[in-house]
């Protein structure tokens, strides 16, 4: 192993927070065959791509012993039932690296095997869900809401068993970092205060060093994060997009959609839509994902409260550092409520300033009316209209074919049209800005299990197809005009699963 990026590994958070991960090694892939490599994202790491074909070693997380590599260990509440140890069940981190910018990223398996949090899987991926991860990722990086990426996936030569036998996968991660709400749980779950502040500053060292200049840097740390997840649900709101699994070990500290199991982008409009197999009640359907996130934003709000009153001042002094994270007075406590509290309200305005100023770009309208885009929503609902197509048909002067009781849309259309310049040079101008904001092409379900499904019999063409054109999401393609549809009106219920 002679890689030129062996050097530039390192592994700050091991050495920052050493009770947070453990030392693990991937299990040996017996025939790895690069799938994928993301050639533009490697070479924005620094990284030789022909390297990389030639000696997938970094891809599979076979370093040798010389090289550290850590499963990470973090808590959460998934569906809202708190689990006090999740941990990296099937994944390592094989390295952070310093790219050439100066911008440090986790490298980060899954699919590796199994190690201490594995909790009785078998730790490993198949084709399939490590595919479909890289190709939403790669869909949201191209559309601009912030995410993860995949730099490659490898087969590895083995079956895996999971509804039958099916070719096995890894993926390497590329990530802002890896600290999740659940990373915050575990360590407040702890009872040690000094590992809770430690990892508090590791966070906001690595994502938000301004926060260690303000008076209090813990509740600082609190309102970037909460900006930060405001903005990402917002986009997603804006393009439809499903998450389909907000536990809080899914909502990273960066502000980077993580983890692309069941996941899925709307065809027609529906607040209520739900895509995964195991989301019976609905909790993570497409309209509650605002007040998912403020619900995951209060758990790791409650984490932080035994810093935030040491913070205060009202708890210094040698000792008190070291007491149990859950050790403060009742008063002292109830100020540091009342302080996230309030930096939880920043919330709502934050998202609704945010989604209110998207829509606007995306109907073509000098500032934000609500009422008109509510309107919308419901017209949209209620006449079962695709969502990413209108935007679209909007430009073209289409629009009013999608629906099948066009009066009601006729008048909505005549409110807006009264919003927009009389100028024919001007409404040129807002139709060109439109579709520089309304994609063309995003991961229609249909086509990603198409494509999928080729995959896994050997045959990747149409998940290049695929790739190629929700890789350039605003773009006219020629010959791929039946990628940007949604599925047949007769095609049966999507549905997602994790993947594990």
């Amino acid at each position: 192993m002679s890689g030129s990026w062996l050097g530039r590994l390192e592994q700050s958070y091991a050495a920052a927070v050493p009770r947070l991960s453990v030392p693990w090694r991937a299990d040996p892939a017996p025939d790895p065959r690069l799938l994928v490599l993301n050639e533009p994202l490697a070479a924005a790491l620094g990284l030789d791509a022909e390297e990389l074909r030639a000696d997938p070693a970094l891809l599979t997380g076979r370093l040798g012993d010389a090289v550290p590599t850590f499963a990470q260990a973090y808590a959460g509440h998934q569906f809202g039932r708190y689990q006090p140890q999740l941990g990296d069940g099937r994944a390592l981190l094989v390295g952070e690296l310093v790219d050439p910018g100066g911008r440090r990223v986790d490298l980060h398996l899954k699919g590796s095997g199994r190690t201490r949090f594995s909790r009785g899987g078998d730790g490993k991926a198949v084709i399939g869900p490590m595919l479909r991860e890289y190709l939403i990722g790669e869909a949201m990086h191209a559309l601009g809401i912030p995410t993860t990426r995949g730099l490659s996936v490898v087969a590895t030569g083995e079956a895996v068993l999971r509804r039958g036998p099916e070719p096995g996968a890894v993926l390497c991660r590329v990530a802002a970092s890896h600290l999740r709400v659940g990373t915050f749980q575990y360590a407040a779950f702890t009872g040690d205060r000094n590992l809770l502040q430690a990892l508090a500053d590791y966070a906001i060292e690595r994502h938000y060093p301004a926060a260690a200049h303000a008076e209090r840097p813990v509740l600082a740390l609190l309102g970037e994060v909460v900006r930060a997840q405001a903005d990402l649900v917002a986009q997603w709101m804006l393009v439809g997009f499903v998450h389909g699994v907000m536990n809080t070990d899914n909502m990273t500290i960066s502000g980077e959609t993580i983890d692309y199991g069941p996941c899925a982008f709307l065809d027609r409009f529906d607040r209520a839509a739900v895509f995964s197999s195991i989301d019976d009640g609905g909790r993570y359907a497409y309209g509650n994902q605002p007040s998912v996130a403020l619900w995951n934003l209060a758990r790791f709000a409650e984490t932080l409260i035994p810093l935030l009153v040491a913070e205060d001042g009202s708890d210094a002094g040698g000792e008190a550092a070291g007491e149990a994270a859950g050790e403060v007075a009742a008063d002292d406590a109830d100020a540091a409520v009342a302080a996230v509290t309030e930096v939880l309200g920043e919330f709502g305005p934050h998202y609704q300033r945010r989604v209110g100023a998207g829509m606007a770009a995306k109907l073509g309208l000098p500032a934000p009316d609500e009422a008109l885009a509510e309107d919308l929503f419901t017209l949209l609902e209620a006449q079962r209209v695709d969502y990413t197509g209108f935007f679209r048909a909007l430009v073209a002067g289409t629009a009013r074919e999608l629906f099948p009781e066009p009066a009601a849309y006729d008048a909505w259309a005549a409110r807006r049209d009264a919003l927009l310049p009389t100028d024919p040079a001007a409404r040129a101008a807002v139709a060109t800005a439109m579709n520089r904001v309304n994609p063309l092409f995003i991961p229609r379900n249909h086509r990603v299990e198409e494509a999928l499904d080729a995959a896994r019999s050997g045959d990747l063409a149409p998940f290049e197809r695929l790739l190629a054109a929700v890789s350039q999401p605003y773009d006219e393609r020629a010959g791929d005009a039946d990628l940007a549809g949604p599925a047949p009106d007769d095609a049966g219920p999507y549905v997602t699963y994790c993947g594990t």
